[in-house]
């Protein structure tokens, strides 16, 4: 299956891709990821790439597109993937259809997650980071045996400077005036599937029950 995932921050982007490649073996492919590949590997987009990041500017659309195009060429990609975190913007959109057409594919559907804000706000808030290893808690749902210890490492468990409440209703903002005209624009073409729902498993069935009919 080809498949973009839109959702805000928090809205479960990332688990539902994991569970989705193990359904069919497609890869999971985000902007963050393929830049950095790229960077580590020293292509010559790689290089554009870590410039502009090291001056901490936004990479422009045409390198993104340049690096995504070729990505999508790599051999794991002929079983399918899932596009997370990218396109951001319409013209990425624009672009995305274009390089598609040319290599001669084209998306099952385009998913959008729709998390209440509170949901979403409520999620991350509560959300806490091993800064060793990277594991994830939940002050709730999942917290630490050992309340600020890792149960894996051993390593403190924080709450990221990205995830106050006033951190998150920023890149929640952001999001929806950035990245949420996507919307519209797939459901234009035809490709939108809004699924709102709060647990992974209901955004699974919605996305099979789709690609099934």
């Amino acid at each position: 299956m080809k498949l973009i995932l839109l959702g805000a921050p928090g809205a479960g982007k990332g688990t539902v891709a994991k569970l989705l490649t193990k359904m069919d073996g497609s890869v999971q492919i985000s902007t963050g990821d393929i830049l950095r590949a790229a960077v580590a590997a020293g292509t010559e987009l790689g290089k554009k790439a870590e410039a502009a990041m090291k001056a901490g500017d936004l990479v422009s659309d045409d390198l993104i597109m340049g690096i995504m195009g070729e990505r999508l060429k790599e051999d794991d990609c002929k079983a399918g993937y899932l596009l997370d975190g990218f396109p951001r913007t319409i013209p990425q959109a624009e672009a995305l259809k274009v390089l598609l057409a040319n290599m001669g594919e084209e998306l099952d559907c385009v998913v959008n997650i729709d998390v209440p804000r509170e949901v979403i706000l409520d999620r991350l808030t509560t959300r806490r980071t091993c800064s060793d290893c990277g594991e994830i808690y939940n002050v709730k749902s999942n917290p630490p045996k050992e309340e600020g210890k890792c149960d894996k490492c051993g390593g403190p468990v924080v709450q990221r400077d990205d995830e106050t409440e006033e951190a998150i209703s920023n890149r929640l903002d952001v999001y929806n005036e950035k990245t949420a005209p996507l919307a519209g624009f797939y459901e234009n073409e035809g490709m939108l599937l809004t699924v709102d729902a709060t647990s992974s498993d209901a955004v699974i069935d919605a996305i099979k029950a789709k690609l099934a009919s």
